[in-house]
């Protein structure tokens, strides 16, 4: 059998983020020492070089392809440099590109190689026309697939029925390749491709064909079927998607997921066995093309260790991602790093677990906001850490990152995503860099914090561009503190940023609320005391209030109290008893007889 187009996997479907748009993760990843092989020197005797004249239809005879040596080998491990084989600008092929589609010629083989060459001076710009005419013009025949006895592969045939398997595709490539003169092969091999399952191996004949080429001196790889696009999951639909991954793609990668028969054709040094082959991290071409670089760990099936797996993806630029495990976006933990992100993942049940890894571009011009599938791990879990379990609301990623920091929340007093709290109490501090409303709630599974309640543990403190978040928790427990923004420019609603977990393991805990606040308590304003939102009955209570541009303030409980003003800070006492609530109230204007309510207290019951 010829194994089709490339796993659908390497199209998936896209991932539209939700209403919690701009999630971004990154994954640092560091690659184990492998054991240095021996390369085995390969004296390989120049291929035949003769050049035969013309063929009676007017095409220069190709020399016949020499095998290939020292000099057409690359580095494996990849260098994390090119993609490419050769230097190729694809913008200088543009115009070419769109001459190619637009070739029309089906009667014969060469009529088409001569249309297709008029445009094209260069080898490789002769390969790139036919390499982009087969992409755009070849589809992948899945009833021949299903049928091999009824399919040809002969160019001629492929050319006039306009489909084709691999075999068919690499045909047609080689002999238009020989017609304009340009030494081309077809090879076959192993591919991972449709229907390939994480960590199989692979026995008997070859299952898929593709092509190298010789340019300027050196040997070059490539897959026109890949190319082309992709079969769906049932593998009955052939969809056209060009694939620029697999034109020269580097040897370093294109051995991810194509073993050829002979293998001096890896292109490679060392070369890869078949049991290394198979044991590889199968990055497929989306991985690439968004400039990953590198997954760790580099074996595709993870066991836990006390429960817990860690996963890292390391990229160029900053790029945001996603995970499924088994399908939902739980039981992890990932944080975005500046170059890639770390997830830990841990497993609330044994057994094998599915995760996959998204990606997408977090350029602000990339609108298609879609997440590609990059990366498939398989979790192998031998026992569960139940202390792991996260709240439903903790979002992905967790903590800050350069996310957040692009959203103008800087230098953060906690890089890391979770905090642990003894005493049920902690702040976080940032810089803001942009002129920003900050908006915060605290959320825990089950009904004990509803949302309103949920706001009224996290206090907030601006001093100048500095903001300052101080939670109290109403009890032990894990919990989420999520943090959104606006523009203080823009009236419009509140964007999510980012959120950290909160974790108090201290059953004593048991904070009350702070004070419930009105629209007239100002961002710059702040309570030095009572913080507490629920003041003790009968007593005495001390308040002092920093408050800035105001005429007098009064606390009214049972009887009115008047606060004085020293250096900036209001003070005075109260006294709590005969009454359930306290009133902070301001007059703006001693000139006006109304004062507004700022902030409100409960006293206990007795």
């Amino acid at each position: 059998g010829r194994r089709g187009p490339p796993d659908p996997r390497e199209q998936t479907p896209p991932i539209t983020s939700g209403p919690d748009k701009g999630t971004q993760v990154t994954v640092e990843i560091h690659r184990e020492d492998t054991s240095p092989q021996l390369i085995k020197r390969l004296s390989l005797g120049k291929g035949s070089q003769r050049l035969r004249g013309l063929d009676n239809k007017g095409f220069q005879k190709t020399e016949a392809p020499r095998p290939p040596g020292a000099k057409d080998l690359h580095e494996y491990p990849w260098d994390k440099s090119s993609l490419k084989s050769m230097p190729v600008d694809l913008e200088q092929f543009k115009k070419l590109d769109d001459y190619a589609l637009k070739v029309n010629v089906k009667n014969s083989v060469e009529e088409l190689v001569k249309a297709l060459l008029k445009q094209a001076r260069t080898d490789l710009e002769k390969v790139r026309a036919i390499w982009m005419w087969i992409c755009h013009h070849i589809e992948y025949d899945v009833v021949g697939y299903h049928n091999k006895s009824q399919l040809s592969s002969k160019p001629r045939d492929v050319l006039q029925m306009g489909k084709s398997i691999c075999e068919g595709y690499a045909e047609l490539f080689e002999h238009m390749c020989s017609l304009a003169g340009i030494q081309c092969k077809k090879l076959s091999g192993h591919a991972k491709g449709h229907g390939y399952k994480t960590g199989q191996t692979f026995t008997g004949d070859s299952d898929h064909a593709w092509n190298a080429v010789y340019l300027e001196g050196r040997w070059h790889l490539l897959d026109s079927t890949w190319g082309s696009g992709s079969v769906d999951d049932s593998f009955t639909k052939f969809t056209y998607r060009y694939n620029e991954f697999y034109f020269l793609t580097h040897p370093a990668l294109f051995i991810n997921n194509h073993f050829p028969d002979n293998s001096n054709w890896q292109l490679l040094k060392p070369t890869l066995t078949l049991k290394e082959f198979e044991n590889n991290m199968l990055h497929n071409s989306n991985f690439y093309m968004m400039g990953l670089l590198a997954t760790h760990p580099e074996t595709p099936i993870i066991q836990t260790v006390h429960g817990k797996a860690s996963v890292s993806v390391e990229c160029r630029s900053s790029t945001l991602f996603m995970f499924k495990l088994n399908g939902a976006e739980e039981h992890g933990l990932m944080t975005l790093q500046k170059h890639g992100m770390k997830l830990d993942i841990y497993p609330q049940k044994t057994g094998s677990h599915k995760l996959e890894i998204f990606a997408k571009p977090s350029k602000a011009e990339a609108s298609d906001d879609v997440y590609k599938c990059v990366v498939e791990y398989v979790v192998e879990c031998e026992s569960v850490d139940k202390a792991m379990r996260f709240p439903k609301d903790l979002h992905q990623p967790v903590g800050p990152s350069w996310f957040s920091e692009r959203q103008g929340f800087l230098r953060p007093s906690h890089s890391e995503p979770v905090l642990h709290t003894n005493d049920g109490r902690c702040s976080f501090i940032f810089t803001l860099s942009k002129d920003i409303s900050v908006l915060t709630s605290l959320h825990t599974d089950g009904s004990s914090l509803a949302e309103d309640m949920g706001r009224r543990h996290v206090l907030q403190i601006q001093r100048r561009n500095q903001v300052e978040l101080k939670v109290h928790l109403p009890h032990a427990g894990s919990f989420v503190l999520k943090i959104y923004s606006r523009k203080k420019s823009d009236p419009g609603n509140y964007d999510y940023i980012f959120n950290y977990l909160i974790r108090c393991q201290n059953t004593e805990v048991k904070w009350p609320a702070f004070p419930k606040s009105y629209s007239k308590w100002l961002q710059d304003y702040e309570i030095l005391e009572p913080l507490s939102g629920l003041l003790p009955a009968n007593r005495n209570v001390q308040f002092r209030l920093k408050m800035h541009g105001i005429a007098k303030v009064l606390v009214q409980a049972e009887n009115i109290y008047p606060l004085t003003q020293n250096k900036g800070v209001w003070e005075g006492t109260c006294s709590t008893s005969g009454c359930r609530e306290v009133f902070v109230m301001v007059h703006e204007n001693a000139n006006h007889s109304f004062y507004s309510q700022v902030l409100r207290y409960e006293v206990e019951t007795q």
